[in-house]
């Protein structure tokens, strides 16, 4: 596959900000962004543009027609995706902690690979509710030339996602496929044939829509405290149910997760979830040893002074993870 020289060689204005320097080191948002390239190339992201009341560039972010244009610009700038839409109230996410999910999970493959991350279209990767954003699959075929298959319960989620495949003539590298039994996740998606180097997955966080709606309403007032003056929209503009919210929240979820994942435990050399909730993570522990994980990994992450990990574990030991690696990763021919 070949990377968009714009992809190869994004531009910066000045040196890593405190706020992002945490980022990962591969991490293409390290720094300000350079607004004016950012422009040139997306020219409708100029009358979104503000001065914040540090004096630097920025957009507003409480306003979510503004968060849409300049994800389209910074994948356009730094990824080479030309075309990128998602239909409205759907998820628009933070792009530059997305990218740190992938990147450290090339750092665990790269751990069985003597080091070196695996690279190219021998490497298969399951994204979990990948949304109408495509983000991870759009993200990691362009640092990394992996292949993707993306599942996700929501039609018009998965007619977004394919739409900006097709648009960007993507299809040889990123599948598409339902998951028709919204109460699992492996169960009836995985096919017997089907072998998948990793999986990756942002559950979703909230119990309730009570919940979802209450924790939109204090997003919203966090990012309306630079101007109390100003009116703020009523509802949450990034995410349909399935995105923000299900029986049991997070916990509930991804338990599921770790349960369906022991079934499909010899197709998958790694899986992976966000943990959004810190007390998450030690259940989720708990329930991999019970179900027989070989190994369990707590991947820290940090985007400024916001804190994330994801959990990773296989059910292959050290000698199967080996065959695994001769059988897959090195016997494949790179597309």
């Amino acid at each position: 596959m070949t990377v968009p020289k714009s992809a190869k060689t994004p531009s910066r204005a000045a040196a890593p900000t405190a706020g992002k320097a945490s980022l990962h080191p591969r991490n293409r948002h390290t720094g300000r962004y350079d607004f004016p390239a950012l422009i040139a190339g997306s020219p409708e992201l100029a009358k979104f543009v503000i001065i914040n009341p540090y004096g630097k560039e920025s957009i507003d972010f409480a306003d979510p027609e503004a968060v849409r244009v300049f994800n389209r610009a910074l994948l356009k700038q730094f990824y080479g995706i030309a075309h990128w839409d998602i239909p409205p109230g759907y998820l628009c996410p933070p792009i530059p902690g997305r990218a740190d999910y992938l990147h450290s999970l090339a750092d665990l493959l790269a751990d069985e690979n003597t080091g070196e991350i695996p690279r190219g279209a021998s490497i298969h990767a399951l994204d979990i509710g990948t949304g109408a954003n495509c983000i991870y699959p759009l993200i990691g075929l362009r640092e990394y030339g992996w292949r993707f298959t993306g599942s996700d319960i929501d039609a018009i989620a998965l007619a977004s996602a394919r739409t900006i495949v097709a648009a960007n003539k993507l299809g040889k590298s990123i599948a598409l496929r339902p998951q028709q039994h919204s109460r699992h996740v492996f169960a009836h998606l995985v096919q017997a044939d089907d072998r998948f180097d990793v999986t990756l997955c942002n559950p979703p966080f909230h119990a309730s829509q009570a919940e979802a709606s209450s924790g939109s309403q204090r997003k919203w007032r966090n990012l309306g405290k630079l101007d109390p003056k100003r009116k703020l929209p009523a509802l949450n503009f990034g995410g349909q149910a399935a995105e923000l919210w299900c029986e049991g929240g997070e916990a509930a979820f991804i338990a599921l997760l770790a349960e369906e994942s022991r079934d499909v435990g010899q197709q998958v050399c790694w899986f992976s979830t966000l943990v959004s909730k810190e007390g998450n993570v030690q259940p989720l522990q708990a329930r991999l040893k019970k179900l027989g994980a070989q190994q369990i990994r707590v991947c820290q992450m940090s985007q400024g002074q916001k804190r994330s990990r994801f959990v990773a574990w296989t059910y292959l030991d050290s000698k199967q993870r080996e065959k695994w690696r001769a059988d897959h990763w090195l016997s494949r021919t790179p597309g």
